[in-house]
């Protein structure tokens, strides 16, 4: 018995013409639904946005107005939408908390690395110490490596005598 063996390692498909017609027939019907698809998502996205920015008109972001206005002045931002302001103010709060958020994982894994939170000098029974057990202290090396994340360098520089 002789095995044939095939030319290629996988299978070859060559269209036939009625084929070819058959896709672009198909293609061209299917231009005005993936356009009115489209169009349909816009239209819901603008309706989130629309709704998103009515919701700023109430809401009172950590960060004052009055911050917010003194740095747009500063890099010579221009704008007196309310809503933008508070919008910007909303992003800085959430990049503020991203970066406080992965600080405080950093330091809980060098905690968890460094065999836990014993303190020398303290006894292990009494009421201070299920306190300390939980408490977690975040350091300029936690912040410098969570900012390190977002490409910010936050190191001192190195001391030369």
């Amino acid at each position: 018995m002789s095995q044939q063996t095939p030319a290629f390692a996988y299978p070859v498909y060559a269209p036939s013409p009625d084929t070819q017609q058959t896709a672009l027939a198909s293609s061209s019907s299917s231009a005005p639904q993936t356009q009115s698809r489209q169009a349909a998502e816009d239209a819901r996205k603008d309706r989130t946005l629309a709704e998103f920015m009515l919701m700023l008109d109430d809401y009172e972001p950590l960060i004052p107005n009055e911050v917010t206005d003194y740095y747009l002045q500063r890099v010579g931002f221009e704008c007196e939408d309310v809503r933008l302001k508070r919008l910007l103010s909303l992003a800085a709060q959430k990049f503020v908390s991203d970066i406080a958020s992965d600080a405080y994982q950093h330091a809980r894994i060098r905690t968890n690395a460094a065999g836990g939170r014993v303190r020398v000098n303290q006894p292990f029974s009494g009421p201070g110490s299920a306190k300390d057990k939980t408490r977690t202290t975040l350091t300029m090396d936690d912040l410098s490596s969570a900012l390190a994340e977002y490409g910010i360098n936050c190191r001192k520089p190195e001391y030369y005598m």
